[in-house]
């Protein structure tokens, strides 16, 4: 029951650590940076470091590019196109004989044109009126509302993993003082039955056995501090700090502030979930489909200018005479029939936000079991703690008594053997709810929307 308790604190230390992370860093001759964290300061450290939380900011960044693109279409655009021609044989057309004092019926071939033609051209286009394009700039403030939540959602899912590796490795220092007591509390006893033993009142077995014991917590110390070593890693992983770096943890924490003011404000609204916003902006970041598609079936209109100067000759040169031709148009745009595409779309954008709907109604009872279920987590550790902590007192108190008789000779060696067990099993399971009751707080926390 032990090692498989022991197993589970290992493996939760180990869960948090993402498949990316797992890539070893390289090792360099950089100077060690000493870091002394908060919890707080952790989660603003990882808020800068974090490679998904980078990649969130990225995309952040990325949409507001995406953003100037689309404000782009709606400016005017400007472009100068320049020609060279060189008419290698200029085509041949009939023109009727009477046109040329020829009698009728017949033909004369004549050519037309020069064999160069040089052409630069300068022509604006402006849209004046393109529901898509409308559309696409009011959407880009609920582009920009998105891609930040997925910031905040990436960040807190790093923050509830900070938060439980944080305060696991705060409680791991519990463990070893405890773990350095008893073998503190060993050694005495190893030292007084010596004693008893030289003088005839202890047998030599007695001394074996709590050497035994001995040993065993003293490679249970060795494997309790590299678990602590690799759960320190991990947390560096997951803060994306180098992993030559030092790293020491500020807070402490207590039973009485694992315990304060959660369940006494269990109250909660959907809305306080980052999950839940960003689902409501999905939604609302996807209707703008709908009224861009359904913009697409009524006509465009554009402003065109041109402006042209042409310059023809027979020989390479440029000093000949310059023609100059301009416009001005509108273009109106009538979407007549496109194969029903349009109404394909149409329907598929609602069908894309009728399903955001159902998963905003799946995502509230989900809500709603994992408030429940963190409550009575919470609930359930708080008495585990308040339970272990007076089992372990007692277990403590009965060692005690235990070992006095054994000194005073109206004790045996079986006796204090399992007082020792006991006492080490009761420290176990107190450890044991300290964890549960930080991560049933953490969840509890997240749950409600408010870690």
């Amino acid at each position: 029951m032990m090692k498989s308790r022991n197993r589970r604190r290992a493996w939760m230390m180990a869960i948090v650590l993402f498949p990316a992370f797992g890539m070893a860093q390289p090792r360099d001759s950089a100077r060690i940076t000493k870091h002394e964290f908060s919890i707080q300061q952790a989660v603003d450290y990882a808020k800068k470091n974090n490679v998904y939380v980078k990649n969130a900011l990225l995309d952040l960044a990325l949409q507001k590019e995406v953003n100037r693109e689309t404000t782009a279409r709606a400016y005017p655009s400007l472009s100068l196109n320049g020609s060279l021609t060189d008419n290698l044989k200029l085509q041949t057309t009939l023109l009727p004989g009477e046109f040329l004092g020829q009698p009728p019926g017949t033909f004369v071939p004549v050519t037309f044109g020069t064999k160069y033609i040089t052409s630069g051209t300068v022509e604006l286009n402006q849209i004046l009126f393109d529901g898509q394009v409308f559309v696409g700039l009011q959407a880009r403030q609920a582009s920009l509302d998105w891609r930040s939540k997925n910031v905040e959602l990436t960040e807190e899912g790093i923050k509830v993993n900070i938060y439980k590796v944080y305060y696991q490795l705060i409680v791991s220092k519990t463990q070893i003082e405890l773990l350095d007591a008893n073998i503190t509390r060993l050694q005495k006893l190893e030292h007084d039955t010596r004693i008893m033993y030289q003088n005839g009142f202890a047998e030599k077995l007695g001394i074996d056995k709590i050497t035994v014991q001995l040993a065993n917590l003293q490679t249970e110390k060795q494997k309790a501090l590299n678990s602590i070593s690799n759960g320190y890693y991990g947390l560096k992983l997951l803060l994306g700090m180098p992993l030559r770096d030092e790293l020491i943890l500020t807070d402490t924490i207590s039973e009485d502030e694992i315990k304060a003011g959660v369940l006494e404000n269990s109250a909660y609204k959907y809305e306080d979930r980052k999950d839940y916003q960003y689902l409501q902006l999905t939604s609302d970041f996807y209707k703008y489909n709908i009224r861009r598609y359904k913009l697409s079936k009524i006509p465009t209109l554009n402003l065109v200018g041109s402006y042209n100067k042409q310059l023809q000759e027979n020989r390479f040169k440029f000093n000949g005479d310059w023609f100059t031709a301009s416009y001005v148009s509108l273009r109106l745009s009538v979407p007549i029939f496109s194969g029903f595409a349009t109404n394909a779309r149409i329907a598929q954008a609602s069908l894309s936000v009728q399903q955001l709907d159902n998963q905003l109604e799946g995502l509230k009872l989900s809500i709603d079991n994992d408030v429940e279920i963190a409550k009575n987590n919470f609930r359930t550790a708080i008495e585990a703690i308040d339970y272990q902590k007076k089992n372990l007192q007692l277990a403590t108190m009965v060692y005690d008594q235990t070992k006095k008789k054994f000194e005073a000779g109206t004790g045996d060696n079986t006796e204090i053997n399992q007082a020792e067990t006991d006492l080490k099993t009761a420290q176990t399971n107190y450890i044991n709810a300290l964890y549960d009751a930080i991560i049933a707080k953490v969840d509890f926390l997240k749950a409600t929307g408010k870690l």
